[in-house]
């Protein structure tokens, strides 16, 4: 009976301290490998994102001087595509995991990729103060099993799941 105890409280600590220990982003981050399109699996309601439907996805394109072209698109309610396009920074000294997004200059967000299949099948974008959230997958829909473990990274780093929604239902194979 003490060991359980001691198991439950110790649970109870580490979880206490994920919810107030800093968000960390993955210690490196391939650029080469993230470039391309990445399909959302599930998010953090935002405004900015409240016509889509379904089908979304972010592009990341490679730029002649550094940058990376962001092209987020989703469908909206008449079946018409929605667009927005910007241009995302590597910060320096990250391993290349943490950004910084603009698409109305002169405002940046923090882009902080904090959870990441080895394979890059799947990522989890997030953000210092977790108020946002992706999570994302190279292709329409993701299993059970990786959708289970791309959310224990992002719950790892202390965000709770409660606002989270499906993209689109059917992105989650059966």
């Amino acid at each position: 009976m003490p060991k359980l105890l001691l198991i439950i409280l110790c649970s109870l600590i580490s979880s206490a301290y994920a919810e107030t220990a800093p968000i960390r982003s993955v210690p490196q981050l391939d650029v080469a490998r993230y470039l391309g399109t990445w399909h959302e699996i599930a998010r953090f309601a935002m405004y900015f994102q409240n016509q889509c439907v379904g089908e979304v996805t972010a592009n990341y394109t490679l730029q002649d001087n550094g940058d990376i072209q962001v092209i987020n698109r989703c469908r909206i309610a008449n079946g018409e595509f929605d667009q927005a396009k910007g241009r995302a920074q590597v910060v320096a000294n990250t391993g290349n995991a943490q950004l910084k997004v603009s698409f109305f200059w002169p405002f940046k967000s923090d882009y902080w990729v904090i959870g990441l299949d080895p394979d890059y099948r799947w990522a989890v974008v997030g953000n210092p103060n977790r108020k946002y959230l992706w999570i994302l997958s190279r292709t329409p829909t993701l299993s059970p099993s990786d959708l289970a473990l791309a959310k224990a990274s992002a719950v790892a780093q202390g965000y709770s799941l409660q606002q989270l929604i499906s993209s689109d239902p059917a992105s989650v194979q059966p």
